[in-house]
Protein backbone atom coordinates (compact mmCIF):
# COMPACT_ATOMS: atom_id res chain seq x y z
CA UNK A 1 0.00 0.00 0.00
CA UNK A 2 1.24 3.18 -1.04
CA UNK A 3 2.12 5.59 1.79
CA UNK A 4 0.08 8.68 1.57
CA UNK A 5 2.51 11.95 0.83
CA UNK A 6 1.62 15.30 2.56
CA UNK A 7 2.42 18.08 -0.14
CA UNK A 8 2.92 21.08 1.70
CA UNK A 9 1.60 22.49 5.65
CA UNK A 10 -0.41 25.66 5.48
CA UNK A 11 2.18 26.83 7.88
CA UNK A 12 4.63 26.86 4.72
CA UNK A 13 2.96 29.36 3.22
CA UNK A 14 3.45 31.79 6.06
CA UNK A 15 7.79 31.78 5.43
CA UNK A 16 7.33 30.44 1.70
CA UNK A 17 4.93 33.06 0.17
CA UNK A 18 3.92 33.15 -3.31
CA UNK A 19 5.22 35.67 -5.47
CA UNK A 20 1.67 38.23 -4.75
CA UNK A 21 2.13 37.75 -1.08
CA UNK A 22 5.69 38.41 -1.40
CA UNK A 23 6.62 41.19 -3.02
CA UNK A 24 3.33 42.66 -1.65
CA UNK A 25 4.93 42.08 2.01
CA UNK A 26 7.85 43.68 1.23
CA UNK A 27 6.88 47.42 -0.34
CA UNK A 28 8.16 49.79 -1.62
CA UNK A 29 12.04 47.48 -1.01
CA UNK A 30 13.18 46.31 -4.44
CA UNK A 31 15.02 42.69 -5.15
CA UNK A 32 17.12 41.39 -7.18
CA UNK A 33 18.33 37.34 -8.00
CA UNK A 34 20.59 37.77 -5.39
CA UNK A 35 18.18 38.71 -2.76
CA UNK A 36 15.76 35.86 -3.15
CA UNK A 37 15.80 32.37 -2.95
CA UNK A 38 13.04 29.87 -4.02
CA UNK A 39 11.38 26.81 -1.68
CA UNK A 40 11.45 23.39 -2.51
CA UNK A 41 8.34 21.84 -3.09
CA UNK A 42 7.34 17.61 -3.19
CA UNK A 43 8.69 16.78 -6.41
CA UNK A 44 7.42 13.39 -8.90
CA UNK A 45 10.07 15.24 -12.02
CA UNK A 46 13.26 14.30 -12.76
CA UNK A 47 15.55 17.31 -14.41
CA UNK A 48 15.16 15.54 -17.46
CA UNK A 49 11.58 14.79 -17.53
CA UNK A 50 11.63 18.61 -17.39
CA UNK A 51 10.08 20.44 -20.68
CA UNK A 52 11.42 23.92 -21.29
CA UNK A 53 9.07 25.33 -24.33
CA UNK A 54 7.54 28.53 -24.05
CA UNK A 55 5.83 30.64 -26.95
CA UNK A 56 6.81 34.29 -27.30
CA UNK A 57 3.43 34.84 -29.80
CA UNK A 58 0.49 32.39 -31.28
CA UNK A 59 3.42 32.00 -34.30
CA UNK A 60 6.79 31.88 -32.68
CA UNK A 61 7.53 28.70 -30.38
CA UNK A 62 11.11 28.22 -28.61
CA UNK A 63 12.13 24.62 -27.76
CA UNK A 64 14.09 26.52 -24.55
CA UNK A 65 13.58 30.36 -22.90
CA UNK A 66 16.53 31.73 -23.60
CA UNK A 67 17.42 34.49 -26.39
CA UNK A 68 20.93 36.11 -27.16
CA UNK A 69 20.70 39.76 -27.23
CA UNK A 70 20.76 42.03 -29.86
CA UNK A 71 24.29 43.50 -28.80
CA UNK A 72 26.89 44.23 -31.68
CA UNK A 73 29.74 42.43 -29.85
CA UNK A 74 26.66 39.07 -28.90
CA UNK A 75 24.84 38.41 -31.73
CA UNK A 76 25.13 38.53 -35.42
CA UNK A 77 24.26 35.32 -37.74
CA UNK A 78 26.49 33.17 -35.78
CA UNK A 79 25.63 33.35 -32.55
CA UNK A 80 21.80 33.31 -34.09
CA UNK A 81 22.42 30.11 -35.85
CA UNK A 82 23.84 28.37 -32.78
CA UNK A 83 21.13 29.78 -30.57
CA UNK A 84 17.75 28.05 -32.72
CA UNK A 85 20.43 24.78 -33.43
CA UNK A 86 20.31 24.66 -29.39
CA UNK A 87 16.34 25.68 -29.27
CA UNK A 88 16.57 29.26 -28.52
CA UNK A 89 16.79 32.15 -30.30
CA UNK A 90 19.09 34.97 -31.58
CA UNK A 91 18.32 38.70 -31.93
CA UNK A 92 20.45 40.37 -34.83
CA UNK A 93 21.75 43.88 -33.82
CA UNK A 94 20.58 46.94 -35.38
CA UNK A 95 24.20 48.59 -35.44
CA UNK A 96 24.66 47.59 -39.22
CA UNK A 97 23.94 48.38 -42.60
CA UNK A 98 20.01 47.81 -43.31
CA UNK A 99 21.25 45.41 -46.42
CA UNK A 100 24.10 43.64 -44.06
CA UNK A 101 21.68 42.77 -41.28
CA UNK A 102 19.03 41.32 -43.60
CA UNK A 103 21.93 39.19 -45.54
CA UNK A 104 23.15 38.36 -41.97
CA UNK A 105 19.33 37.32 -41.05
CA UNK A 106 19.33 35.22 -44.52
CA UNK A 107 22.42 32.94 -43.61
CA UNK A 108 20.16 31.98 -40.20
CA UNK A 109 17.59 31.69 -42.63
CA UNK A 110 18.94 29.38 -44.74
CA UNK A 111 21.78 28.13 -42.94
CA UNK A 112 22.11 23.85 -43.22
CA UNK A 113 23.71 22.13 -40.43
CA UNK A 114 27.24 21.48 -41.07
CA UNK A 115 27.37 23.36 -44.44
CA UNK A 116 29.22 26.10 -43.85
CA UNK A 117 27.30 28.55 -47.15
CA UNK A 118 29.88 31.37 -46.82
CA UNK A 119 33.25 30.10 -46.19
CA UNK A 120 36.79 32.65 -45.88
CA UNK A 121 38.26 31.95 -49.22
CA UNK A 122 41.56 33.38 -50.31
CA UNK A 123 42.17 34.86 -54.50
CA UNK A 124 44.84 33.33 -56.90
CA UNK A 125 46.41 36.52 -56.46
CA UNK A 126 47.38 36.22 -52.68
CA UNK A 127 50.89 35.20 -51.68
CA UNK A 128 51.16 32.99 -48.69
CA UNK A 129 52.45 35.68 -46.86
CA UNK A 130 49.38 37.47 -47.40
CA UNK A 131 47.16 34.67 -46.18
CA UNK A 132 49.30 34.25 -42.90
CA UNK A 133 48.54 37.96 -42.63
CA UNK A 134 45.01 37.39 -42.90
CA UNK A 135 44.84 34.75 -40.65
CA UNK A 136 47.45 36.80 -37.55
CA UNK A 137 44.55 39.64 -38.29
CA UNK A 138 41.35 37.44 -37.80
CA UNK A 139 42.69 34.88 -35.61
CA UNK A 140 41.72 32.21 -37.76
CA UNK A 141 42.32 28.65 -36.08
CA UNK A 142 42.71 27.57 -39.22
CA UNK A 143 44.51 27.14 -42.36
CA UNK A 144 43.32 25.75 -45.15
CA UNK A 145 41.06 27.68 -47.86
CA UNK A 146 39.08 27.53 -50.81
CA UNK A 147 40.68 29.42 -53.67
CA UNK A 148 38.38 31.35 -56.02
CA UNK A 149 38.69 33.76 -59.18
CA UNK A 150 37.00 37.20 -59.13
CA UNK A 151 33.27 35.46 -60.02
CA UNK A 152 33.61 32.71 -57.17
CA UNK A 153 33.99 30.00 -59.36
CA UNK A 154 36.04 27.47 -57.65
CA UNK A 155 40.03 27.55 -59.04
CA UNK A 156 41.80 25.18 -56.19
CA UNK A 157 42.10 24.82 -52.40
CA UNK A 158 44.89 25.64 -50.31
CA UNK A 159 46.27 23.33 -47.97
CA UNK A 160 47.16 24.07 -44.44
CA UNK A 161 50.15 22.10 -44.62
CA UNK A 162 51.90 25.15 -46.76
CA UNK A 163 50.53 27.73 -45.15
CA UNK A 164 54.22 28.03 -43.38
CA UNK A 165 56.39 31.03 -43.33
CA UNK A 166 59.56 29.21 -45.06
CA UNK A 167 56.85 29.89 -48.30
CA UNK A 168 55.52 33.23 -47.45
CA UNK A 169 57.14 34.45 -50.63
CA UNK A 170 55.29 32.03 -52.61
CA UNK A 171 52.06 32.95 -54.52
CA UNK A 172 48.66 30.87 -53.92
CA UNK A 173 48.70 29.00 -57.35
CA UNK A 174 52.11 28.11 -57.19
CA UNK A 175 51.06 25.89 -53.62
CA UNK A 176 47.14 25.03 -54.66
CA UNK A 177 45.48 22.20 -55.20
CA UNK A 178 44.26 22.98 -58.63
CA UNK A 179 40.77 22.36 -59.56
CA UNK A 180 41.21 19.26 -61.88
CA UNK A 181 42.83 17.33 -59.36
CA UNK A 182 40.18 18.13 -56.47
CA UNK A 183 37.00 15.90 -55.69
CA UNK A 184 34.05 17.85 -55.10
CA UNK A 185 30.17 17.39 -54.21
CA UNK A 186 27.41 18.87 -56.20
CA UNK A 187 25.07 21.09 -54.95
CA UNK A 188 21.91 19.17 -56.24
CA UNK A 189 22.94 15.76 -55.10
CA UNK A 190 23.42 16.81 -51.38
CA UNK A 191 19.68 16.29 -50.64
CA UNK A 192 17.16 16.98 -47.50
CA UNK A 193 20.30 15.92 -45.58
CA UNK A 194 23.49 17.28 -46.29
CA UNK A 195 25.72 15.66 -43.40
CA UNK A 196 24.65 12.19 -43.94
CA UNK A 197 25.63 12.99 -47.79
CA UNK A 198 28.60 14.24 -46.37
CA UNK A 199 29.42 11.35 -44.26
CA UNK A 200 29.65 8.68 -47.03
CA UNK A 201 31.36 10.93 -48.99
CA UNK A 202 34.20 11.16 -46.28
CA UNK A 203 33.94 7.61 -46.12
CA UNK A 204 34.31 6.93 -50.05
CA UNK A 205 37.29 9.07 -50.78
CA UNK A 206 39.97 8.21 -48.10
CA UNK A 207 42.16 11.35 -46.76
CA UNK A 208 39.81 14.07 -47.87
CA UNK A 209 38.74 16.05 -44.78
CA UNK A 210 36.66 18.46 -46.62
CA UNK A 211 33.91 18.44 -49.19
CA UNK A 212 34.10 20.80 -51.28
CA UNK A 213 30.20 22.14 -52.88
CA UNK A 214 29.55 23.67 -56.13
CA UNK A 215 27.26 24.57 -58.41
CA UNK A 216 26.53 23.01 -61.86
CA UNK A 217 28.88 26.10 -63.16
CA UNK A 218 31.66 25.59 -60.68
CA UNK A 219 30.73 27.97 -58.42
CA UNK A 220 31.33 27.36 -54.45
CA UNK A 221 28.60 27.22 -52.45
CA UNK A 222 29.81 26.13 -49.54
CA UNK A 223 32.24 23.46 -47.30
CA UNK A 224 32.00 20.72 -45.06
CA UNK A 225 34.86 19.31 -43.18
CA UNK A 226 34.99 16.05 -41.57
CA UNK A 227 35.32 16.90 -38.29
CA UNK A 228 32.39 18.82 -38.38
CA UNK A 229 30.16 15.88 -39.64
CA UNK A 230 31.80 13.76 -36.80
CA UNK A 231 30.56 16.24 -34.32
CA UNK A 232 27.27 16.99 -35.54
CA UNK A 233 26.18 13.02 -35.87
CA UNK A 234 27.94 12.33 -32.18
CA UNK A 235 25.57 15.03 -30.90
CA UNK A 236 22.41 13.82 -33.18
CA UNK A 237 21.70 11.80 -29.80
CA UNK A 238 21.85 14.64 -27.54
CA UNK A 239 21.48 18.29 -28.75
CA UNK A 240 17.82 18.91 -27.84
CA UNK A 241 15.55 19.48 -30.34
CA UNK A 242 15.75 22.93 -32.80
CA UNK A 243 13.73 26.02 -32.90
CA UNK A 244 12.24 25.91 -36.70
CA UNK A 245 9.48 27.90 -38.32
CA UNK A 246 6.92 25.89 -40.27
CA UNK A 247 8.91 25.24 -42.86
CA UNK A 248 11.73 23.78 -40.71
CA UNK A 249 13.67 27.03 -41.31
CA UNK A 250 15.76 28.03 -38.03
CA UNK A 251 14.34 30.62 -36.48
CA UNK A 252 15.83 34.52 -36.44
CA UNK A 253 14.91 37.46 -34.57
CA UNK A 254 16.26 41.31 -35.72
CA UNK A 255 16.75 44.36 -33.68
CA UNK A 256 15.15 47.91 -35.30
CA UNK A 257 15.76 51.44 -34.95
CA UNK A 258 13.24 54.40 -34.83
CA UNK A 259 14.72 56.48 -37.93
CA UNK A 260 13.55 59.28 -38.13
CA UNK A 261 13.43 62.49 -40.90
CA UNK A 262 14.92 65.61 -40.53
CA UNK A 263 12.23 67.18 -39.19
CA UNK A 264 11.58 64.76 -36.61
CA UNK A 265 9.05 62.38 -37.11
CA UNK A 266 9.26 58.44 -37.93
CA UNK A 267 10.56 57.75 -41.39
CA UNK A 268 7.97 55.53 -42.40
CA UNK A 269 9.02 54.32 -45.98
CA UNK A 270 12.48 53.71 -44.39
CA UNK A 271 11.35 51.59 -41.91
CA UNK A 272 8.63 49.66 -43.58
CA UNK A 273 11.25 49.38 -45.92
CA UNK A 274 13.64 47.56 -44.18
CA UNK A 275 11.43 45.19 -42.16
CA UNK A 276 9.71 44.16 -45.18
CA UNK A 277 13.12 43.48 -46.48
CA UNK A 278 13.43 41.31 -43.23
CA UNK A 279 10.23 39.88 -43.66
CA UNK A 280 11.04 38.72 -47.09
CA UNK A 281 13.80 36.88 -45.58
CA UNK A 282 11.86 35.25 -43.62
CA UNK A 283 12.44 36.96 -40.16
CA UNK A 284 10.41 35.20 -37.01
CA UNK A 285 10.79 38.28 -34.58
CA UNK A 286 11.67 41.72 -34.89
CA UNK A 287 12.52 43.61 -31.45
CA UNK A 288 12.08 47.54 -31.32
CA UNK A 289 14.73 47.80 -28.36
CA UNK A 290 15.47 51.14 -26.68
CA UNK A 291 16.06 52.09 -23.06
CA UNK A 292 13.11 53.32 -22.38
CA UNK A 293 10.34 51.60 -24.42
CA UNK A 294 7.48 53.49 -22.16
CA UNK A 295 7.70 56.43 -24.24
CA UNK A 296 5.77 57.71 -27.46
CA UNK A 297 8.18 57.07 -29.69
CA UNK A 298 8.93 53.51 -29.23
CA UNK A 299 4.89 53.27 -28.83
CA UNK A 300 4.85 55.01 -32.24
CA UNK A 301 7.22 52.70 -33.62
CA UNK A 302 5.48 49.40 -32.32
CA UNK A 303 2.13 50.69 -34.12
CA UNK A 304 3.36 51.08 -37.53
CA UNK A 305 5.16 48.02 -37.34
CA UNK A 306 1.82 46.55 -36.61
CA UNK A 307 0.00 48.15 -38.77
CA UNK A 308 2.53 47.26 -41.93
CA UNK A 309 3.10 43.55 -40.66
CA UNK A 310 0.17 42.38 -38.41
CA UNK A 311 1.22 38.76 -38.60
CA UNK A 312 4.84 39.19 -37.78
CA UNK A 313 5.78 38.97 -34.13
CA UNK A 314 7.09 42.01 -32.43
CA UNK A 315 9.33 42.39 -29.21
CA UNK A 316 9.32 45.88 -27.82
CA UNK A 317 10.92 47.62 -24.48
CA UNK A 318 12.62 47.86 -22.34
CA UNK A 319 10.35 48.80 -19.35
CA UNK A 320 10.13 47.86 -15.23
CA UNK A 321 6.18 48.48 -14.91
CA UNK A 322 3.01 47.36 -15.41
CA UNK A 323 2.03 50.31 -17.21
CA UNK A 324 4.85 49.93 -19.60
CA UNK A 325 3.74 46.67 -20.31
CA UNK A 326 -0.06 47.27 -20.93
CA UNK A 327 1.51 50.38 -22.90
CA UNK A 328 3.41 48.51 -25.79
CA UNK A 329 0.73 45.65 -25.43
CA UNK A 330 -1.89 48.19 -26.34
CA UNK A 331 0.42 49.49 -29.23
CA UNK A 332 0.88 45.83 -30.79
CA UNK A 333 3.74 44.44 -28.91
CA UNK A 334 3.42 40.44 -28.24
CA UNK A 335 6.62 39.85 -26.01
CA UNK A 336 7.83 42.85 -23.56
CA UNK A 337 11.36 43.10 -22.71
CA UNK A 338 11.75 44.02 -19.19
CA UNK A 339 15.01 45.69 -17.23
CA UNK A 340 16.74 49.50 -17.62
CA UNK A 341 19.85 48.97 -15.82
CA UNK A 342 20.60 45.37 -14.83
CA UNK A 343 23.50 44.70 -17.17
CA UNK A 344 26.91 43.88 -16.31
CA UNK A 345 27.92 46.54 -19.30
CA UNK A 346 24.89 49.11 -18.21
CA UNK A 347 25.22 52.09 -16.36
CA UNK A 348 21.93 54.02 -16.66
CA UNK A 349 20.86 53.57 -13.01
CA UNK A 350 24.86 55.58 -12.16
CA UNK A 351 24.24 57.69 -14.91
CA UNK A 352 20.26 58.60 -15.39
CA UNK A 353 19.32 57.80 -11.28
CA UNK A 354 16.57 55.38 -12.91
CA UNK A 355 15.41 51.56 -13.15
CA UNK A 356 14.46 49.15 -10.43
CA UNK A 357 16.12 46.13 -9.19
CA UNK A 358 15.51 42.93 -11.63
CA UNK A 359 13.36 40.52 -10.15
CA UNK A 360 11.04 43.20 -8.21
CA UNK A 361 10.78 45.01 -11.90
CA UNK A 362 9.83 41.56 -13.32
CA UNK A 363 6.90 41.12 -10.93
CA UNK A 364 5.22 44.38 -11.18
CA UNK A 365 5.53 43.72 -15.09
CA UNK A 366 4.05 40.49 -14.52
CA UNK A 367 1.12 42.01 -13.11
CA UNK A 368 0.40 43.92 -16.60
CA UNK A 369 0.86 40.93 -18.90
CA UNK A 370 -1.30 38.81 -16.92
CA UNK A 371 -4.31 41.50 -18.09
CA UNK A 372 -2.84 42.16 -21.74
CA UNK A 373 -2.06 38.52 -22.61
CA UNK A 374 1.53 39.31 -23.98
CA UNK A 375 4.67 37.90 -23.04
CA UNK A 376 7.34 39.15 -20.71
CA UNK A 377 11.41 38.93 -21.43
CA UNK A 378 13.73 39.43 -18.67
CA UNK A 379 16.63 41.43 -19.78
CA UNK A 380 19.67 41.70 -18.17
CA UNK A 381 21.59 40.90 -15.18
CA UNK A 382 21.10 36.99 -15.79
CA UNK A 383 24.43 35.72 -14.22
CA UNK A 384 23.92 32.06 -13.31
CA UNK A 385 21.27 29.59 -13.72
CA UNK A 386 20.07 30.18 -10.86
CA UNK A 387 19.43 33.58 -12.04
CA UNK A 388 17.39 31.88 -14.86
CA UNK A 389 15.10 30.24 -13.00
CA UNK A 390 14.24 32.74 -10.46
CA UNK A 391 13.58 34.89 -13.66
CA UNK A 392 11.12 31.91 -14.95
CA UNK A 393 9.18 32.42 -12.44
CA UNK A 394 7.73 35.69 -13.52
CA UNK A 395 8.91 35.54 -17.24
CA UNK A 396 8.65 33.31 -20.58
CA UNK A 397 12.04 33.84 -21.32
CA UNK A 398 15.06 35.87 -20.68
CA UNK A 399 17.85 37.40 -22.94
CA UNK A 400 21.45 36.93 -22.02
CA UNK A 401 24.36 38.97 -23.58
CA UNK A 402 27.44 38.52 -20.80
CA UNK A 403 26.88 35.25 -20.17
CA UNK A 404 27.45 34.69 -24.16
CA UNK A 405 29.60 37.50 -25.36
CA UNK A 406 32.65 35.05 -24.50
CA UNK A 407 32.02 32.31 -26.85
CA UNK A 408 33.49 31.92 -30.29
CA UNK A 409 30.55 32.35 -32.02
CA UNK A 410 30.14 35.75 -30.95
CA UNK A 411 31.45 38.65 -33.13
CA UNK A 412 33.31 40.26 -30.52
CA UNK A 413 37.17 40.62 -31.29
CA UNK A 414 39.44 38.51 -29.72
CA UNK A 415 42.32 40.21 -27.58
CA UNK A 416 45.34 37.94 -25.92
CA UNK A 417 46.17 39.25 -22.54
CA UNK A 418 49.19 37.44 -20.39
CA UNK A 419 48.57 34.65 -22.26
CA UNK A 420 44.74 34.34 -21.88
CA UNK A 421 42.07 35.21 -24.70
CA UNK A 422 39.48 37.99 -24.38
CA UNK A 423 36.32 38.83 -26.15
CA UNK A 424 35.47 42.30 -26.62
CA UNK A 425 32.03 43.42 -24.59
CA UNK A 426 30.35 46.40 -24.90
CA UNK A 427 26.73 48.00 -23.76
CA UNK A 428 24.62 49.17 -26.77
CA UNK A 429 24.92 52.51 -24.24
CA UNK A 430 28.56 53.27 -24.94
CA UNK A 431 30.22 55.83 -26.35
CA UNK A 432 31.80 53.02 -29.29
CA UNK A 433 28.38 51.34 -29.13
CA UNK A 434 26.39 54.40 -29.56
CA UNK A 435 28.62 55.83 -32.45
CA UNK A 436 28.11 52.63 -34.60
CA UNK A 437 24.87 53.13 -34.41
CA UNK A 438 22.87 52.77 -31.04
CA UNK A 439 22.16 56.54 -30.38
CA UNK A 440 18.71 55.88 -30.78
CA UNK A 441 18.16 53.65 -28.45
CA UNK A 442 19.14 55.97 -25.78
CA UNK A 443 17.55 59.50 -27.01
CA UNK A 444 20.52 60.85 -29.41
CA UNK A 445 21.73 60.79 -32.89
CA UNK A 446 24.66 59.51 -33.38
CA UNK A 447 25.21 62.09 -36.24
CA UNK A 448 24.96 65.06 -33.75
CA UNK A 449 28.23 66.48 -32.40
CA UNK A 450 27.31 69.52 -31.26
CA UNK A 451 25.28 67.97 -27.92
CA UNK A 452 27.31 65.67 -25.57
CA UNK A 453 26.32 61.80 -25.36
CA UNK A 454 26.29 61.01 -21.98
CA UNK A 455 27.24 57.19 -22.08
CA UNK A 456 24.74 54.67 -20.56
CA UNK A 457 27.19 51.85 -21.06
CA UNK A 458 30.92 50.81 -20.81
CA UNK A 459 33.05 48.69 -22.97
CA UNK A 460 34.68 45.17 -21.39
CA UNK A 461 36.20 42.22 -21.90
CA UNK A 462 34.99 38.59 -21.58
CA UNK A 463 37.42 35.74 -20.99
CA UNK A 464 37.03 33.30 -24.16
CA UNK A 465 34.28 30.58 -22.76
CA UNK A 466 34.29 28.38 -25.58
CA UNK A 467 31.19 27.41 -27.78
CA UNK A 468 27.76 28.29 -27.10
CA UNK A 469 26.35 24.71 -27.43
CA UNK A 470 28.38 23.36 -24.17
CA UNK A 471 27.75 27.36 -22.17
CA UNK A 472 23.84 26.88 -23.34
CA UNK A 473 23.88 23.02 -22.01
CA UNK A 474 25.68 23.94 -18.50
CA UNK A 475 22.62 26.80 -18.28
CA UNK A 476 19.85 24.62 -19.27
CA UNK A 477 20.93 21.59 -16.95
CA UNK A 478 20.74 24.03 -13.97
CA UNK A 479 17.65 25.00 -14.80
CA UNK A 480 15.93 21.71 -15.54
CA UNK A 481 17.33 21.00 -12.06
CA UNK A 482 15.96 24.17 -10.39
CA UNK A 483 12.55 23.31 -12.02
CA UNK A 484 13.10 19.46 -10.62
CA UNK A 485 13.15 21.00 -6.72
CA UNK A 486 9.84 22.89 -7.44
CA UNK A 487 8.15 19.47 -8.86
CA UNK A 488 7.74 21.89 -12.24
CA UNK A 489 7.52 20.18 -15.52
CA UNK A 490 6.89 22.87 -17.53
CA UNK A 491 7.11 26.51 -17.29
CA UNK A 492 3.53 27.26 -16.54
CA UNK A 493 4.21 25.12 -13.64
CA UNK A 494 6.90 26.83 -12.64
CA UNK A 495 5.49 30.11 -12.00
CA UNK A 496 2.69 28.51 -10.55
CA UNK A 497 4.89 26.65 -7.89
CA UNK A 498 7.02 29.06 -6.99
CA UNK A 499 7.45 30.14 -3.62
CA UNK A 500 10.09 33.10 -2.43
CA UNK A 501 11.92 33.93 0.79
CA UNK A 502 14.38 37.17 0.95
CA UNK A 503 17.81 36.26 1.50
CA UNK A 504 19.92 38.35 3.97
CA UNK A 505 23.58 39.10 2.93
CA UNK A 506 24.66 36.27 5.14
CA UNK A 507 22.51 34.13 3.58
CA UNK A 508 24.21 35.13 -0.19
CA UNK A 509 27.56 34.65 1.37
CA UNK A 510 25.78 30.47 2.92
CA UNK A 511 24.59 29.99 -0.60
CA UNK A 512 27.91 29.97 -2.39
CA UNK A 513 30.82 28.07 -1.81
CA UNK A 514 32.60 28.94 1.96
CA UNK A 515 35.29 28.04 4.15
CA UNK A 516 37.39 26.11 1.60
CA UNK A 517 40.20 26.50 -0.93
CA UNK A 518 38.74 25.43 -4.09
CA UNK A 519 40.60 23.12 -6.41
CA UNK A 520 40.24 23.68 -9.87
CA UNK A 521 39.26 20.82 -12.33
CA UNK A 522 39.99 22.71 -15.58
CA UNK A 523 41.58 21.19 -18.21
CA UNK A 524 44.86 22.58 -20.31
Amino acid sequence: MTKPVTIARPSDGLFYPTADEFFGRLLPLALTYDDVSLATLYSEILPRDVDLATQLSESLRLQIPILSADMDTVTESRMAIAMALNGGLGLIHCNLAPKDQVKEVARVKRHIHGLIQDPITVSPEFSIGDVLTMIEQRHFSFQTFPVVDTEGRLVGLLPGSIVKERYRAKKVTEAMTPRARLTVAQERDLGSDPIRYADTFFSEHIGINKMLVVSDDDHLRGLVTSTDVERILGEAKSRRKASRDAHFRLVAGAAVAPVRTPAGALDRDQIVGHVGQLVEENVDAVAVSTAHGHSAGVGDMVRLLRGAFPNLTIIAGNVTSAAGVEFLAECGADAIKVGQGPGSICTTRMVAGVGIPQLTALYVASKGARTRGVRLLADGGIVKSGDIVKALTLADAVICGGLLAGCREAPGEILEINGKLYKQYRGMGSLAAMKAGSAARYGHDKEDTTRKISAEGIEALKEVSGSVDAVLAELIGGVQSGMGYLGARTLPDLRARARFVHVTAAGQREAAAHDVIEVSTRKN
